[in-house]
């Protein structure tokens, strides 16, 4: 007799429970209006042709080093953006730089904030790799730069595909930007990297497409990153007579203190870190900075008079950067007797630094975010991502990245991209693109 009714309150709740969700999803849908609508609606019919170009782009080996592959990926979305009504051009580089050059492609309009997107059409597995080869598995697609970041350069591309088949493209000022070696940047960088800063020294916002780390985070702040070499000197000498007035520390004792000492007082640093990648040390040391390898020689007897150090830093800000180089130079002016040291700096990558501009563009995200009810989107912790090519124009534009794809094991034979997400952030993207060129 007590069924019916026990299952007549299951019945409400469930009905309730339907109803309730219902009513969340109409005010989502509310919030997007009757264009926008129409948006998602044309990602969604592209997905599947998007999916085959990333096929066909990741099938396409582009190994930073091998120039025909990069410039063989760059045609391919050289097509694809014509098709959009982008003017491109192709960036050739210097021929002693060894490098193949670049995609840039532009729409012109004066309608809403001028954006600058940037990717790259280069991956770290060169000619030689085992890691060739597109897999589709289940809901994941294995592969050389599906999630670092031919991915994202699909998402990019689709994002503005659906706004241009809805027709509110028409009046965008939108600069893409395809560097061909984002994974090992050509050097000088003041060439390979000017075409770049000059688009974004006429752009409001530039958006990073590399790998997303999920639908609630993005990416305001990236660390800087820069290279410095410790060379180091010692009295060679019969080891019985070190620590005496006339024969000192030696090399290797003088380089121990250095690098302890960088321990010390910089190790504590909000987002500062530095490691010694590379130390060779003893009577007589070679070393190929080209290749970061070398060779020493020493004796247990003799008393070492040559150490090299190689290394790499990472800072939030130019102002932190310069912070740490000083405390290192004076670190490594308070020599041990009878030695010598020198340390010298280059720059790689500049500092993203997390800007207000920067946050205010995140809340931009945040709300189209929202609006397609997947929640708030909040910032990414810098010290979990390594630089990219959106922080050359972090002085001149606001901007946030991680806005391609989502995947894991980036650089590594095991890089793969979930397919499941890649529709929903285009989506994202494409909403984003057109709220900000309203």
């Amino acid at each position: 007799m007590n069924v019916k009714p026990y299952f007549g309150k299951q019945l409400i709740a469930v009905l309730f429970l339907i109803l309730i969700n219902s009513l969340f999803v109409n005010v989502y849908s509310q919030k997007l209006n009757k264009k926008e609508k129409k948006i998602l609606a044309i990602v969604e019919k592209n997905n599947d042709e998007a999916i085959a170009l990333l096929e066909k782009v990741v099938n396409i080996n582009s190994g930073t080093m091998n120039l025909d592959g990069v410039r063989a990926v760059g045609i391919e979305f050289d097509k694809a953006f014509s098709e959009l009504g982008f003017e491109t051009r192709w960036i050739d580089m210097p021929e002693e730089m060894n490098r193949a050059g670049h995609l840039f492609a532009e729409h012109k309009g004066t309608q809403g904030k001028r954006l600058l997107l940037i990717g790259h059409l280069d991956t770290v597995f060169e000619k030689d790799s085992p890691f060739q080869t597109y897999v589709y598995q289940d809901t994941i697609a294995i592969g050389p730069g599906t999630e670092d970041m031919k991915g994202g350069n699909v998402i990019m591309l689709y994002a503005l595909k659906a706004l241009y088949e809805a027709g509110v493209l028409d009046e965008a000022q939108i600069i893409v930007a395809l560097h061909g070696d984002e994974e090992e940047t050509g050097k000088p960088l003041s060439v390979s990297r000017k075409t770049i800063i000059d688009a974004a020294k006429r752009s409001d916002i530039a958006l990073g497409y590399e790998g997303a780390t999920g639908f609630d985070e993005i990416t305001i702040a990236r660390r800087g990153s820069s290279g410095w070499k410790l060379e180091v000197s010692g009295k060679r000498a019969h080891s019985s007579g070190i620590f005496s007035s006339d024969r000192g520390a030696g090399a290797i004792f003088e380089t121990a203190r250095i690098i302890h000492e960088f321990y010390n007082q910089l190790s504590n640093v909000e987002y500062l870190t530095f490691n010694p990648g590379v130390i060779l040390g003893g009577t007589f040391v070679d070393y190929d900075d080209t290749n970061f390898k070398g060779e020493a020689y020493g004796k247990s007897n003799v008393i070492p008079q040559t150490v090299i150090v190689t290394g790499g830093l990472r800072f939030i800000s130019e102002e932190q950067k310069e912070m740490a180089r000083n405390t290192m130079r004076t670190i490594v002016a308070a020599h041990l007797p009878k030695t010598d040291a020198t340390i010298t700096f280059w720059d790689s990558y500049p500092a993203m630094p997390p800007t207000e501009g920067n946050k205010k563009v995140m809340e931009v995200l945040s709300l189209v975010s929202t609006d397609m009810g997947r929640g708030e989107v909040v910032a990414f912790d810098p010290l979990k991502r390594g630089a990219a090519d959106i922080s050359f124009v972090a002085n001149y534009t606001d901007g946030i990245d991680g806005l391609g794809s989502m995947g894991k094991n980036g650089h590594t034979p095991e890089e793969w991209m979930d397919l499941r997400s890649f529709e929903e952030f285009t989506k994202r993207s494409a909403l984003l693109i057109y709220r900000l060129t309203r």
